[in-house]
């Protein structure tokens, strides 16, 4: 008889919920059948090769209180708020299909009278009078004895603020890491008024077991799990560091320029995992010394707005007479490059 077990998360957390994603892929029963519902508080998710800084808009983040959180699977960049449901399936390799998740799902909607569809591997879709629409994303991942599938529900989410941090400043930024794909998206509940994500997850259960014909053991995880569960701590310590979210980025070039009261300044920093491994100033500026020193300073930085100011902190000193103009170059950085 197969095994069925229920996750659901009381966090918004979304560091938290996925550490639960890990540590449910390396530590659980492979052999069991698995579900996993939870929903993150405002958060950026991006793939696991995909660059923060072409990506986000970090600035904008920073000033919303928006997470920025990074996947272990491929994929693009989606913004999560608490009208979007996420799952995460777990199942034993052996006789696997990608297709029986799908077909919980889409039993689970007609509940709301949706009629879902898939297109391609990764993508639902709902008809509309003008075409189709999506509403859910996926992603996934196997070891030799398992395999993971997660991905999105759009219920009632704010789309309008998709394209606030989904779209970078326009900045001349040039990266090697893999852009998203932006697509044509809508919430369920243009469909069904009254769906949400505490009655979307009750039709999920219900249709996970009626799909394995067996009930299935519900557990609640919270913050409050993390000192019971070590392997859940230490995934979760791992991704929210600065070194998986900032770090494990691919080599790119953030290029800015600006008049400024000093001359014209065309910055040229070079970045790889999070840390400035090259900077070129291009001025017009008349204190040379200044700019080397700028230039110097700013080499083995994490690329971030501490570091501005840690930079600026130890040059401005040893230019006293130049320090209202310094300051004016120092925030003008901070506002380009601030997380």
């Amino acid at each position: 008889m197969t095994t069925l077990k229920v996750f659901l998360s009381d966090s918004f957390q979304p560091h938290l919920n996925l550490a639960t994603e890990e540590w449910i892929f390396h530590n659980l029963d492979p052999s069991s059948q698995i579900l996993f519902l939870w929903r993150n508080e405002e958060t950026v998710v991006i793939g696991r090769n995909q660059n923060p800084w072409s990506e986000c808009n970090l600035a904008q983040m920073k000033n919303d209180n928006v997470h920025l959180a990074r996947r272990t699977t491929g994929g693009g960049a989606v913004f999560h708020d608490l009208g979007n449901t996420n799952f995460t399936f777990l199942s034993p390799r052996d006789g696997y299909r990608r297709e029986n998740n799908v077909q919980i799902i889409f039993d689970a909607l007609k509940e709301f009278g949706i009629e879902g569809e898939a297109s391609g591997r990764n993508d639902l879709m709902v008809p509309f009078h003008d075409g189709p629409r999506k509403f859910s994303g996926s992603a996934y991942r196997e070891k030799k004895d398992r395999a993971f599938h997660h991905g999105t529900l759009l219920l009632h989410a704010d789309l309008t603020r998709l394209g606030n941090y989904l779209t970078p400043n326009p900045k001349k930024l040039q990266a090697k890491g893999k852009e998203s794909v932006r697509a044509r998206v809508t919430n369920l509940n243009e469909i069904s008024k009254d769906i949400n994500h505490a009655k979307v997850s009750e039709a999920m259960i219900r249709s996970f077991e009626k799909f394995y014909g067996a009930k299935a053991e519900i557990v609640m995880l919270s913050l409050e799990s993390l000192p019971k569960i070590p392997e859940l701590k230490e995934q979760y310590d791992i991704l929210s560091s600065w070194e998986w979210l900032y770090g494990s980025t691919l080599e790119f070039t953030h290029k800015m320029d600006e008049y400024m009261t000093l001359g014209f300044f065309d910055f040229h920093f070079v970045v790889n995992d999070g840390v400035i491994s090259d900077l070129k100033i291009y001025t017009d500026c008349l204190y040379p010394a200044l700019i080397e020193s700028v230039q110097q300073a700013f080499i083995g930085k994490h690329y971030n707005g501490d570091s501005v100011k840690q930079v600026f902190a130890d040059v401005t000193p040893k230019f006293p007479e130049l320090e209202p103009q310094i300051n004016e170059l120092e925030s003008w950085l901070i506002k380009n490059i601030e997380i």
